[in-house]
């Protein structure tokens, strides 16, 4: 009897699978295929079934699943999460803003720090006070959650982050909101800093918290129907989801912490580059990955894999970025990739990103329905991609509407 085992990534434009089969006697590897189809934006459980379609898999035959996915940093890179509020100790709601004083573009008089995820006015405070140590300095009042959460009613948020003062050392406080936030509103999606990370530092640990609820909505739903549809068609086998760290885990725990794998499927390209490398008898390796939306690059020093729990997002000679706190492959990344808008601001300046096509409408080259110039379209053009030859020869692109659109 044979098993399968599937692996799969959806980026910001196309959906990709790896599968292989083993002998059920012998445990040795019968064949080894790839697939590939759009991404299906909102409904993206749809491009990874079209790949297995296209694969011609039976579903009860595959017994382990792996899933890696850019769903969460491309939400982050185009602004495209969930309306967000943040709970923290009083006297401290503007921790998110103020940030750090390391900025990269240290001698610009007119440096402006990034913008807020969540804007002052939906940053609300709730009096209690810990300790360092993690004693109790002020009793907390939980009286003060009942407004707050009405005012985040009335202001169309769709998502909450508690982060509150010490909660590394004691999270008994922060336990407690979550807790009456869950029950007072149950249908929000709500996350609390000690979920993410038990280390010292406020800001980031804020940040973390804040970037892991704006995204957990759509992270939540995308999951969700993942695991609906694989289950409808039968699949009998254990389905993971990748982790920023290189590891997998249930869906159960990243839908409750999504932040986790906001490089997930970046960090499975550089754990394959070392594989590669082993193979090839190479050591220090540039891994370079350039998607839809967004380009990364992570270096493999004598092999090895590096993590840190210090990652930023959006960071560059210019801003200072978004912390987040959890264990991630080290990978540098910005918001450009195939798919990358070219535009001209008001001064005549031209800027190619963050904003991406993605697949749908897709870049103008595609013909499905995109008007604005991409770095596909401005490759096909330039002949840097062999227009005879596009996408493997399954997509004719459309050079005239290339030509008017540039």
């Amino acid at each position: 009897m044979r098993r399968i085992r599937v692996a799969t990534d959806v980026g910001g434009t196309f959906t990709d699978l790896v599968y292989y089969e083993i002998d059920g006697e012998s445990g040795a590897m019968e064949s080894f295929r790839t697939e590939k189809a759009h991404t299906t934006p909102p409904d993206f459980e749809k491009g990874v079934l079209d790949t297995l379609d296209k694969a011609g898999l039976d579903y009860a035959a595959i017994d382990f699943f792996a899933h890696g996915t850019t769903v969460v940093i491309n939400a982050l890179t185009e602004r495209k999460g969930a309306r967000t509020g943040l709970i923290t100790t009083h006297g401290f709601r503007d921790v998110l803003e103020i940030a750090r004083g390391n900025r990269p573009d240290f001698f610009n008089l007119r440096y402006r720090k990034p913008e807020p995820f969540v804007p002052r006015y939906l940053r609300r405070e709730i009096r209690e006070r810990m300790s360092c140590k993690g004693e109790v300095l002020a009793e907390l009042r939980l009286d003060d959650l009942a407004p707050i959460i009405e005012d985040f009613r009335a202001a169309g948020v769709e998502a909450v982050a508690i982060c509150l003062l010490h909660s590394y050392a004691n999270p008994s406080h922060e336990k407690a909101v979550l807790d009456r936030v869950r029950a007072l509103w149950p249908e929000v999606a709500s996350v609390a800093s000690h979920q993410l990370s038990q280390e010292w530092r406020e800001y980031e640990r804020s940040s973390t918290a804040v970037l892991c609820a704006y995204v957990r909505p759509s992270a939540g739903k995308y999951l969700a129907g993942m695991e609906d549809a694989l289950e409808t068609r039968g699949f009998p086998g254990s389905f993971y989801v990748m982790q920023s760290n290189g590891g997998i885990d249930t869906v159960k725990a990243v839908r409750e912490t999504p932040i986790t794998i906001v490089e997930s499927g970046p960090a499975s390209g550089v754990l394959g580059a070392a594989s590669l490398g082993r193979l090839l008898g190479l050591e220090n390796i540039i891994a370079f990955d350039v998607g839809g939306t967004t380009a990364k690059c992570s270096l493999l020093d004598r092999g090895r894999v590096a993590t840190t729990n210090r990652y930023v997002v959006e960071r560059s000679d210019v801003s200072s970025g978004y912390p987040i706190m959890t264990p991630v492959v080290d990978i540098v990344e910005i918001g450009n990739g195939g798919g990358s808008i070219g535009w001209v601001d008001e001064h005549a300046r031209m800027h190619v990103g963050p904003r991406s096509a993605g697949a749908l409408p897709g870049p103008v080259a595609y013909n499905r329905g995109g008007t604005e110039p991409t770095t596909t379209d401005a490759n096909l053009l330039l002949a840097r991609i062999n227009p005879r030859y596009f996408t493997g020869g399954s997509i004719e692109p459309d050079m005239d509407a290339v030509r008017a659109a540039l």
